[in-house]
């Protein structure tokens, strides 16, 4: 779903803004002690991190809020540690409950909410209020002590050099306590024995290092269950990942539930980061707000890691995550064919539209993936159900296992609201499946076509290549679609001939084999005297 332009949002963000301005201070250097004023990007992650839902209730937050979580990712030295020491005063004392909607005349005073700075914001008339939760218990969580004291060393003076440490007069080596008989501590993996606690908030650090090899994907999974059970919400701050380790920070970016504030802004692809000039243009883009940041220092301490480990520098400093040598597509040739006025998930075509599908299905370890193409040429992952939910299966999402219930369903959605010419079907674990299908919906719609036919699937992929290269394939900008075309590695065969692979066990691609076989049926389809569609794509 697409985000509205900040100035159409319900938010309590620039309340929460504002309050953050009065009571938190630049921890060090030589600004310390003056006010904690956020930049563009800041300010704008905390005005859709606060987004109300259209009918909020007053006292709750899960059922107020629109996201459940959210995940900021940016480059190192941009300010995560500061904004999210920030973020948790706010958190701890300031007003994120959301208490109704204003009338005229309503303010929020700190002298009735434990502070006695005598700062006071004005309402004005519909803006919805808030006040702060009755008790907050918080955990920043780091993979170990050194990260989780990137956080907790600047929180520190940040209460204890402005009006906070009145109303937090507590503030102890790894503990805070709350006025409202809350607390803020560190949990580590090594220190782990809080997990398991009914917590109101959770500041993931660094969650592009937290893997199920280091033990944190569990004590992720933990941590969201103690926020569940207390109306309780998280926030994860971290670098770009590396993609092969499948850590919680590139779980939650691929998830496929809504319900995630996932910020994650990126330098255009075509600048390359081995390009010492397109270098400086990336680091320029990736620390435009952040003027305490000289890009050429920056700059200085990258050419030190390129030269040792160019992926990481590019990671850290760049924003990217870098899939690695051996991609089969060049970085832009699937970002640059987005359709004009296309978005992430948006939109569907009407119903009717002639469509090709390409189905490409696992049962519990890769996903299972649905792409369409039209008479046109345009690629999309049509959203189905009562949730318009996309139909892109992650068995990590469901159980360990594909929902078949769910894919069944889906296909009945889609030959129902559209004109299908063909499903092109992988058969590997769903041959049975397959076969309902074609009984359904007829053997010349439903065909089983395997992928791991050498000559025939290098035919579609190179046709698949020379398409896309001339224009003759467009998408939706669905980014689960464009992690697994980055994803696909070229996998050598005999005969000067390859097929697809992964370039590690965590980086599917299994949209995009759902999009070469979606091509595939389009193309068959067309030499049998398909027309364009006559729709607009907006």
């Amino acid at each position: 779903m697409a985000e509205p332009p900040l100035h159409e949002i319900r938010t309590l963000g620039d309340l929460g803004g504002d309050w953050i301005q009065a009571h938190c201070r630049i921890p060090d250097g030589v600004h310390a002690g003056e006010p904690l004023i956020l930049n563009d990007e800041q300010a704008e992650f905390l005005w859709r991190f606060y987004q109300l839902r259209p009918r909020p209730v007053p006292g709750r937050v899960a059922a107020s809020y629109r996201y459940r979580r959210g995940q900021l990712v940016r480059a190192q030295k941009w300010g995560k540690s500061p904004f999210a020491a920030g973020l948790t005063c706010l958190e701890g004392v300031g007003p994120t409950v959301y208490a109704g909607d204003a009338v005229g005349g309503e303010t929020y005073a700190c002298s009735d909410h434990f502070c006695g700075c005598g700062w006071v914001y004005e309402y004005e008339p519909g803006d919805p209020m808030a006040i702060p939760r009755a008790t907050s218990t918080i955990q920043i969580t780091a993979l170990n002590e050194s990260q989780a004291a990137n956080i907790y060393d600047a929180l520190r003076p940040m209460i204890e050099l402005g009006p906070l440490v009145d109303a937090i007069p507590r503030v102890g080596a790894d503990l805070i306590r709350l006025p409202n008989s809350g607390t803020i501590r560190t949990v580590t993996s090594k220190a782990n024995t809080r997990l398991g606690q009914r917590i109101t908030f959770a500041l993931q650090d660094e969650t592009g290092l937290w893997t199920e090899r280091n033990g944190m994907t569990r004590t992720a999974a933990t941590q969201r269950r103690g926020l569940a059970g207390m109306d309780g919400r998280g926030v994860e701050f971290t670098n770009a990942w590396n993609p092969a380790e499948a850590s919680v920070a590139q779980q939650t970016f691929e998830a496929t539930v809504e319900d995630i504030l996932r910020d994650f802004r990126q330098p255009p692809r075509q600048w390359k980061f081995s390009n010492r000039r397109d270098r400086m243009r990336i680091l320029r883009f990736n620390y435009a707000n952040c003027p305490w940041v000289g890009a050429d220092d920056i700059a200085a301490e990258c050419e030190e890691i390129v030269l040792v480990d160019p992926a990481e520098a590019e990671r850290f400093f760049g924003n990217r995550v870098v899939v690695g040598a051996g991609a089969w597509l060049p970085d832009t040739a699937w970002s640059s064919k987005k359709a004009p006025g296309a978005d992430e998930w948006l939109p569907t075509p009407p119903h009717g539209t002639q469509i090709c599908i390409g189905f490409d299905g696992s049962e519990n370890n890769d996903w299972t993936a649905i792409r369409c193409e039209t008479a046109d040429g345009l690629q999309f992952t049509p959203r189905v159900g009562p949730y318009d939910s996309p139909t892109l299966w992650n068995p990590a999402e469901h159980g360990g296992f594909i929902p078949r219930e769910a894919v069944h369903a889906a296909v009945d959605e889609l030959f129902n609201r559209f004109d299908v010419g063909r499903m092109y079907c992988d058969p590997r674990d769903w041959y049975t499946e397959i076969g309902e299908w074609a009984a359904l919906y007829g053997d010349k719609r439903v065909v089983e076509w395997s992928t791991s036919r050498t000559s025939q699937m290098y035919d579609e992929i190179r046709r698949f290549e020379a398409d896309l290269r001339t224009s003759k394939i467009s998408h939706d900008g669905c980014p689960i679609t464009r992690l697994h075309m980055g994803n696909a590695k070229k996998a050598p065969k005999p005969g000067q001939k390859y097929l697809l692979m992964k370039a590690s066990e965590h980086q599917k691609i299994d949209a995009a084999m759902a999009s070469i076989l979606a091509h595939t049926a389009a193309i068959d389809m067309k030499e049998s005297g398909w027309a364009s569609n006559d729709f607009a794509w907006i």
